[in-house]
C-alpha cells in the first residue's frame, strides 16, 4: 500500500483536471460531451490542433482515451465533490460546466415600418368598396369608370376645347356640379317659363343684371343647363378676362368678349348665347334702386340677332339683388383700382371674408316669351329707329315680369 500511487478521485493521471491540457476522460463523460470536443462561445475560435502529436510518456496507458467499448466495459469510480470554485447546474451531473444562456440575436428596429403593414388585401379591397360607395352611391362601379376615363383622357389630352377656349367636360363635370348646390339648397331658384328657350339651334338670353357681384350670370348657367341641356355661352366685360384666374375660368366655363363680332359668330353656329346689358350699372346700383332696370345701352345684342335672325328670350330674375345689399361706395379707391366700383354693404368691410358670404334670397326665375327677329327684312340691323323700338320692347317685358314676380314673393328669404 505504501507504494501505490495515490491519484486523486475524478482524475486518471496527473493530479489536476486531466493532462492539464484537457479534462479527463471522466470529466468528458459526467459533462455529456462528445469525446475529445468541448464547448465553445460564438465568439470563441476553437483551439488549432499541433501538427505534431506529443511523444509517450511513461505511464501514458494512464492517459488514453477509452474507446466505447471500454468505456462500457469499465464504468466510472465514484466520485467526491471537489471544491474548484465553479458553478454547477442543478440536476446537472457532477463537473458539468454550466452553458451561458442563449443571447436572443440583435434585432435592427425598422423605423419606416408603417401600422399599415400586415393588412390583408381582402379588408384594403372591402375598405376601398365602402368608400367608392359612399362617394359615388350604389352604382359606384360605373360611375368610378367614368371618373377614371376623365381623368385619362385630361391627362393625354384627349378632349375638346372650342376657338373660344370653351371646355364643355370641365363645364360640366366641375363649374355647374359645384354650381348646383348652391343654386338648389342656398338660392332655392326656382325657374319658369325653361321651355321657351330653343331646344336647338341658336338664342340669345337677356337678362336683368343685379347683386353688386354678378352671381345671377352663373346661377342662370346652371338653371339653363339643368332644365334643358345646353350650355349658356355668356358675354362679359373686358374686365372680367383682364384678372388672371377669373379670366381663364371664364373662357373655359364658355365666355367670352362682349363684342358684336363674336356673338354673331356664336348664335350663327347655333350657341344659345346670354348678355346682361344692364353691365355694371346693373350690378353696382345701390340697394334703393333694386329692380328698377338701367339703361340697356346702345342695343348692340339687338343688332346681333337681327343680323342672325336668332330669338330673343328675355329673362326676369327676382332674389339677386339682397345677396349684397349696396349701401355705399369708394368711388376714390375705385379709380385708383381700376374697377367700376368699390361695394360697402351692412357686413362687408366690417365683418371681414365674412361679409362676403351672400345672404340666402329667395330667387326666382322666369323665361318671357321669345321676341322673333326672323320676321324682319334683311339690312333691318342698320336701321337705328327699329333697332331701339325692339330693344325697348325686350326691356319693357323684363321690368313687367319683375315688378309681377315682386307681387308673387311672399318673403325675400322664402
Amino acid at each position: 500500500m505504501a507504494d501505490a500511487d495515490i491519484i486523486p478521485i475524478g482524475t486518471r493521471g496527473k493530479p489536476g483536471r486531466g493532462t492539464g491540457k484537457r479534462p479527463s476522460a471522466a470529466a468528458r463523460d459526467l459533462a455529456g460531451k462528445q469525446p475529445g470536443k468541448r464547448a465553445t462561445q460564438p465568439d470563441e475560435q476553437p483551439d488549432e490542433q499541433p501538427d505534431e502529436q506529443p511523444a509517450e510518456q511513461p505511464g501514458a496507458e494512464a492517459d488514453a482515451v477509452p474507446t466505447p467499448d471500454e468505456a462500457a466495459v469499465e464504468p466510472a469510480a465514484p466520485r467526491t465533490a471537489e471544491p474548484t470554485g465553479e458553478q454547477t447546474v442543478p440536476g446537472a451531473p457532477f463537473g458539468a460546466v454550466p452553458e451561458e444562456p442563449a443571447r436572443p440575436a440583435a434585432t435592427t428596429r425598422d423605423r419606416s415600418a408603417s401600422p399599415l403593414v400586415g393588412i390583408p388585401t381582402a379588408d384594403w379591397l372591402a375598405a376601398f368598396q365602402h368608400a367608392a360607395r359612399e362617394l359615388f352611391g350604389d352604382a359606384w362601379e360605373p360611375q368610378l369608370a367614368r371618373f377614371l376615363a376623365f381623368l385619362r383622357r385630361r391627362v393625354t389630352g384627349d378632349y375638346v376645347v372650342d376657338e373660344y377656349g370653351f371646355d364643355a367636360e370641365i363645364t360640366t363635370r366641375f363649374f355647374i356640379a359645384a354650381l348646383r348646390p348652391i343654386a338648389d339648397k342656398w338660392f332655392r331658384i326656382e325657374v319658369r317659363g325653361a321651355e321657351n328657350i330653343p331646344s336647338e339651334g341658336g338664342a340669345l338670353v337677356v337678362s336683368n343684371h343685379s347683386g353688386t357681384i354678378p352671381v345671377d350670370g352663373l346661377m342662370t348657367l346652371a338653371a339653363v343647363y339643368d332644365h334643358t341641356g345646353r350650355h349658356l355661352r355668356p358675354l362679359g366685360a373686358d374686365l372680367v378676362f383682364r384678372i388672371p384666374v377669373v379670366g381663364a375660368m371664364a373662357r373655359k366655363g364658355g365666355a367670352t368678349l362682349a363684342c358684336n363680332e363674336d356673338a354673331e359668330r356664336m348664335l350663327r353656329d347655333g350657341e344659345l348665347v346670354a348678355v346682361w346689358p344692364e353691365g355694371f350699372k346693373g350690378i353696382g346700383k345701390p340697394f334703393s334702386e333694386r329692380y328698377k332696370l338701367q339703361r340697356f345701352g346702345r342695343g348692340g345684342f339687338v343688332s346681333a340677332a337681327l343680323r342672325t335672325g336668332v330669338p330673343i328670350v328675355p329673362l326676369s330674375v327676382v332674389g339677386a339683388e339682397e345677396i349684397y345689399p349696396l349701401v355705399g361706395n369708394v368711388p376714390a379707391l375705385a379709380r385708383l383700382l381700376g374697377v367700376p366700383y368699390i361695394p360697402i354693404t351692412p357686413f362687408f368691410p366690417l365683418l371681414g371674408p365674412l361679409g362676403l358670404v351672400p345672404l340666402p334670397s329667395k330667387w326666382l326665375l322666369e323665361f318671357g316669351e321669345p321676341v322673333r327677329t326672323d320676321e324682319y327684312e334683311e339690312g333691318a340691323a342698320e336701321d337705328p329707329m327699329l333697332v331701339f323700338n325692339v330693344t325697348d320692347q325686350v326691356r319693357e317685358s323684363i321690368q313687367q315680369t319683375l315688378y309681377r314676380l315682386l307681387m308673387q314673393r311672399q318673403s325675400v328669404f322664402k
